[in-house]
């Protein structure tokens, strides 16, 4: 495995691109290029998760792909030691919409560009996320071929699309998350610092966070969705994934969601490789790994000669 990690940006240590690439091999297929997965940790926009990292990326490569992980714009440039929810912090305009989705659109761009040489099919790139990450993708999801992308970096849409999208526990309506948190003051206060990262205010008006709500954004062009979260997930409630799923049902997209009973939020893997206390050790949530490959395999898989 060759493992590579690239900036991004030019005198920007914070936004990176870390290959976990697979040896050559003839089980690659007939071409010997592989499907590829583009992973975007959580963290509420307030950092990248090294949980949702790394451990997910070598799931992924055990499945026969290529792996890249991308650590997005993000409000502090390495995990932060203290965050105080209610504080006010100076925004970052780095970490702003649409800077952590253009990430991903650079992301993809280098992916495709080097696809020869990384062995990728660049027809077979799929976006995955988690929490934060997953909001991310979903963003993604709905807004790669629109100007906002598109014109900004004077490509074709075709460049910029994404195969398949993996969701992990993701935030995909604003507006529903806002009913939500009003009621808990806790979970307000962190959200107020997510809306500073990510929205640069931590009382957006209801007309940004329908801009940052794909689940209302949900298109024809939207790609095919592989959703799984927690039922007792206490900080983004099952509703986030259950209506992006509704949108994606709507508009005929291909789709499939699972929902575990148990688990808090964050279980990554939810086995030992990202785990950091019993909390997140889940022996049914960690099903969604083979379940997700099951899904991936009908449209990643490699094409063999007869």
């Amino acid at each position: 495995m060759k493992s590579e990690k690239i900036k991004l940006y030019e005198g920007r240590d914070d936004v990176t691109l870390t290959t976990y690439l697979l040896d050559d091999s003839p089980r690659a297929g007939k071409d010997g290029k592989r499907g590829a997965v583009l992973v975007c940790p959580g963290g509420a926009y307030l950092f990248c998760s090294d949980r949702e990292g790394e451990p997910v990326a070598m799931a992924f490569a055990n499945m026969g792909y290529q792996v890249f992980v991308l650590r997005y714009s993000v409000f502090f440039a390495g995990k932060p030691t203290e965050l105080v929810p209610g504080r006010e912090y100076p925004v970052n305009p780095d970490s702003v919409f649409p800077a952590p989705m253009r990430d991903i659109g650079r992301a993809m761009l280098m992916i495709k560009e080097h696809a020869d040489e990384w062995a990728v099919d660049a027809d077979k790139v799929a976006i995955c996320g988690f929490s934060a990450g997953g909001h991310n993708c979903a963003m993604y999801s709905v807004y790669w071929n629109h100007p906002i992308m598109t014109d900004y970096f004077g490509v074709a849409a075709e460049q910029l699309r994404p195969a398949a999208a993996i969701l992990g526990y993701p935030l995909t309506d604003y507006v529903a998350m806002k009913a939500n948190v009003q009621a808990d003051p806790e979970a307000g206060g962190l959200f107020g610092l997510a809306n500073t990262a990510f929205l640069g205010t931590a009382e957006p008006d209801d007309e940004l966070l329908a801009q940052a709500s794909p689940a209302r954004l949900v298109g024809q062009q939207t790609p095919p969705t592989f959703i799984w979260s927690t039922a007792a997930d206490a900080l983004v409630p099952i509703e986030q994934s259950t209506l992006y799923a509704n949108a994606l049902a709507a508009n005929k997209i291909p789709f499939e969601i699972h929902v575990f009973e148990d688990g808090p939020h964050g279980l990554s893997t939810a086995t030992q490789s990202s785990a950091e206390d019993r909390q997140q050790l889940d022996q049914d949530a960690r099903k969604w790994l083979p379940l997700c490959d099951a899904w991936l395999y009908k449209r990643f898989a490699f094409e063999y000669d007869s």
